[in-house]
């Protein structure tokens, strides 16, 4: 099963292995929150870890695909002898890299050993011409177009580098007495208290209900709702619908609301979905609002 590791009461989702495989096999998407190294002032493409929504976790341990892990307590004291064992292999992996990557810092990759060979020579005739040409009078002086080195033709072999890197995970870290397969057992330990409340009930019987009819849900905060409802994965649909949660099926909105949620669909080129929950029968209903022209 996938481990979710929680702390600070989220869940988070560090394999890419198991990212891949909530999106592709479960239809869980999560929020992706850690920085690229190559993009790391940006927040528009953003790397692991994944955090998952709460009504993510909660459908993921009652379907038994995952398991919930205390990180902080999985994280054990290393000993001095651990610290030295893997600083020394650092050390040996740095060590690796240098002797994978010949020359990297002295010349721009994409460069042939023979390229190189060739724009040393030229450089070395064009410090000679230009020696000879200040030793020299004016009268004896070569003009720009003598001294000029020819331009180097690009190289059309590939620059390869590579680096090896461990797969283990460090040895101070144990997280086989921290798992817990139930809400109730998490709960029971601290590490999870989701869901807690009516609201949050209904917030996850309505997730339940809509992904249980195939479709990928996000956050739809933006949207003036609690979700956002696509019909395939959202990487190349556009939502269907913006959803809000009713904590239940009779509960009153008023004329106000009703015309903010239908013109706020149709602005955004959605139908508004009113997802009212019952508690007692575990069941939600639906109804949709779209602003509609009169006359």
């Amino acid at each position: 099963m996938i481990p979710l590791r929680v702390a600070n009461r989220k869940a988070f989702v560090w394999d890419v292995g198991d990212i891949a495989m909530l999106r592709s096999q479960h239809r869980i998407c999560g929020v992706f929150t850690g920085t690229l190294p190559h993009l790391s002032q940006q927040n528009l493409f953003l790397g692991v870890p994944m955090v998952l929504m709460p009504e993510e976790v909660v459908l993921l341990i009652e379907n038994e695909l995952a398991v919930l892990v205390d990180d902080p307590k999985a994280h054990i004291q290393p000993s001095i002898g651990e610290l030295q064992r893997w600083s020394l292999k650092e050390k040996e992996l740095a060590q690796s890299q240098i002797s994978h990557a010949p020359g990297v810092a002295k010349e721009p990759p994409g460069m042939s050993e023979e390229a190189i060979k060739k724009r040393k020579d030229r450089e070395m005739k064009k410090a000679m011409a230009a020696e000879a040409t200040s030793s020299a009078g004016p009268e004896n002086a070569l003009s720009p177009a003598e001294t000029a080195a020819p331009s180097a033709q690009p190289s059309e072999t590939q620059y390869t580098l590579v680096i090896p890197a461990a797969s283990t995970s460090f040895e101070w870290y144990d997280d086989g007495m921290c798992r817990y397969t139930t809400i109730q057992a998490a709960r029971a330990a601290g590490i999870w208290d989701y869901p807690s409340n009516l609201h949050e009930r209904a917030k996850c019987g309505v997730f339940r209900g809509l992904w249980e009819q195939g479709m990928y849900l996000g956050g739809g905060i933006k949207f003036g709702g609690d979700y956002l409802v696509y019909p395939g994965d959202p990487l190349r649909y556009h939502a269907h619908f913006s959803a809000t949660v009713l904590d239940s099926p009779t509960s009153s909105l008023t004329p106000m609301e009703v015309v903010a949620h239908g013109r706020l669909g149709t602005v955004t080129k959605k139908s508004h979905l009113l997802c009212g929950w019952n508690d007692e029968k575990k069941e939600v209903s639906y109804l949709t609002i779209e602003w509609a022209g009169f006359g």
